[in-house]
């Protein structure tokens, strides 16, 4: 066997594990692993934020880019990555991606200024895109069809645990021993993820050697995807005239404009203008991205609130963060036990979308000292974990199964695009917002935003639904 050939051999599972009956929750466990880490490295990056911008003596118009640049690969490669997993194998991809992903822990740990920060986050989201194009995929096909709405359950509880502990133990160690360690913390972490996928996750197709990539797609995604973040920033606080924002911003709409474009010609397109044609499919896609910027929106607007005008501590602000991934990680592991059985895909989404509304109405009057902050951001969090998995699941059930890995690309794409949303639009509503009014410490502009976001999540799930209510 040739190097190549080596390379590019995806192991088969040991036999022990192919032949137990809980081999597809085996699976589903490894897959977690990749969805904890993701979604960890998400939120314990805004806890640093503030550390970031004392350190390097930048805006936080500027520190943004720290998260920003991560996103933006994962958003333009997410679908490519996807395309490239049904061919060469889901299970190699993965692993490849955590090797990648876990050395540019390290990497940026070491790193000297912001701008090596922001360039070794570029080489992590090449890691990242390559755990997060396969996740669902991994999970809709280990698990049996009638399991399917459990296991995507499991695995979002695993992005939300990682979501969870990410503001505790970001503010614990910025707070004692500095943001660098925010990183190192993570590097065992991702040597046994490894080693779990390995043994745990099964061969999933065999080598293709027809690869067809659309470079040209992924050039037009990311160009539109970076100059639409480069021109909300603009607006957020850079030293950069607000004509260069507009600027940015059309070139953006150009951007998008020539993907499709481009899409509707390929011979091997990012995203296929069939799916995208299927209603289902695109309303439960946007309702993904609506969903993503709620749940992250919050976890860039409370640390700025409560340790830029209130004077609170990370550590303290992390607390009380963590609320709201909880909360996700409750619901959307529990919902089966909790909701009727009766209730379909859609009537969950809206259930979730209505708790959602609650708690960030609720969260417009909240102030820190009375705990009402953390009980709001937990009735957030359990509307989003009640609607995130039944969103998933009707588009997953839309896409044919042979397009797996581009389902699963197309909507962890939208997830990514509705995180970058949710931390530019809110760092520009926090820009824009001064200081909190009524009774709460938070602004009520990017509360705002986010609740327009919701409704948003409330339309797709009327639209996506594939039965009558």
């Amino acid at each position: 066997m040739t190097l190549r050939e080596r390379l590019l051999d995806e192991r088969e599972r040991p036999e022990w594990v192919r032949a137990s009956p809980y081999s597809w929750r085996l699976a589903v466990v490894a897959v977690c692993f990749g969805a904890f880490m993701g979604q960890l490295d998400a939120s314990i990056v805004t806890l640093i934020y503030p550390s970031l911008e004392k350190e390097f003596g930048e805006r936080v118009a500027t520190v943004q880019w720290v998260s920003l640049a991560y996103l933006l690969v994962l958003a333009a490669a997410m679908v490519t990555v996807g395309h490239l997993s049904d061919l060469l194998g889901r299970k190699l991809l993965y692993l490849y991606g955590f090797a990648v992903f876990t050395v540019s822990w390290a990497a940026c740990s070491l790193s000297p200024n912001l701008t090596v920060l922001v360039c070794c986050r570029v080489v992590q989201a090449l890691g990242a895109v390559m755990l997060s194009a396969n996740s669902v995929a991994l999970v809709t096909l280990a698990a049996p069809w009638e399991k399917l709405r459990t296991a995507l359950g499991v695995q979002a509880a695993g992005q939300a645990l990682g979501l969870a502990v990410g503001p505790t133990v970001g503010g614990v160690l910025v707070s004692t021993v500095g943001w660098r360690w925010v990183f190192w913390i993570n590097v065992p972490v991702g040597v046994a993820a490894i080693l779990l996928g390995r043994y745990l996750l099964p061969r999933t197709v065999e080598r293709a050697d027809d690869a067809r990539f659309d470079l040209r797609g992924t050039a037009w995604l990311a160009a539109a995807v970076a100059t639409l973040l480069a021109g909300v920033s603009v607006f957020s606080g850079l030293p950069v005239p607000g004509w260069a924002g507009l600027t940015l911003i059309a070139v953006s709409a150009l951007g998008f404009a020539g993907f499709l474009r481009r899409e509707s010609r390929a011979p091997a397109p990012l995203v296929s203008p069939a799916l995208l044609r299927e209603r289902h499919i695109a309303w439960g896609l946007l309702g993904a991205l609506a969903g993503y910027l709620v749940l992250f929106g919050p976890l860039v607007l409370v640390p700025l609130a409560l340790v830029r005008h209130v004077g609170e501590d990370e550590m303290r602000a992390g607390l009380l963060l963590a609320a709201l991934p909880a909360g996700f990680a409750l619901a959307s592991n529990l919902q089966e036990r909790l909701l009727p059985r009766r209730w379909g895909n859609s009537v969950r989404c809206l259930a979730g979308a209505a708790l959602s509304l609650t708690g960030l109405a609720g969260l417009a009057f909240a102030a820190p000292a009375d705990g009402w902050l953390v009980a709001w951001l937990a009735v957030l969090g359990i509307g989003l974990g009640v609607f995130t998995p039944p969103n998933n699941t009707m588009v997953m059930a839309a896409v044919p199964a042979h397009l797996a890995g581009t389902g699963g690309g197309m909507i962890n794409m939208v997830r990514t695009l509705g995180t970058a949303l949710g931390v530019a639009l809110i760092t520009l509503a926090f820009h824009l917002g001064g200081e909190g009014t009524w009774n709460s410490v938070l602004p009520p502009l990017p509360l705002f935003v986010l609740m327009g976001a919701v409704l948003l999540m409330g339309v797709s799930a009327v639209w996506s639904s594939r039965t009558a209510l």
